[in-house]
């Protein structure tokens, strides 16, 4: 089994298989190294895009459970208007009838004292006409 790189005499490497040369620095190395940051941060950029992504749509899900509570308390306010207007107008109806009521026996008892006060003027005593 051949191993990659030099090796010393002991068996050891004198450097790791990956490490080069001394590269001098060029324009071209400047120009490969420049696009190669190029690309690592358009990289970086898609991921924290992606990352921002499901994070967002983390608070749309909380969002939508937020909005289903809340159209659910307004079910309940409406469903609690609806019982208040028929129970208003229960009360209503009431009320009305009450008065009528009250109307119908307050006339009763003015037209009985009406009775009463013609029944006294007929029985007081009159003088009797001369003929």
């Amino acid at each position: 089994m051949s191993v990659p790189g030099p090796s010393s005499p002991d068996g050891a490497l004198t450097r790791p298989p990956y490490c080069l040369e001394a590269v001098e620095p060029t324009p071209a190395f400047f120009k490969i190294f420049r696009q190669n940051q190029v690309v690592l941060l358009d990289t970086l950029e898609q991921e924290i895009s992606k990352f921002k992504e499901c994070h967002s749509m983390l608070d749309i899900n909380a969002l939508f459970a937020e909005a289903k509570h809340y159209h659910a308390k307004l079910v309940n306010i409406r469903k609690e208007m609806l019982m208040l207007h028929e129970k208003t107008s229960k009360l209503k109806k009431r009320a009305l009838k009450l008065q009528q009521k009250r109307q119908k026996e307050e006339l009763e008892r003015e037209q009985q004292r009406e009775k009463e006060f013609e029944r006294e003027k007929q029985l007081t005593a009159r003088p009797a006409k001369r003929t």
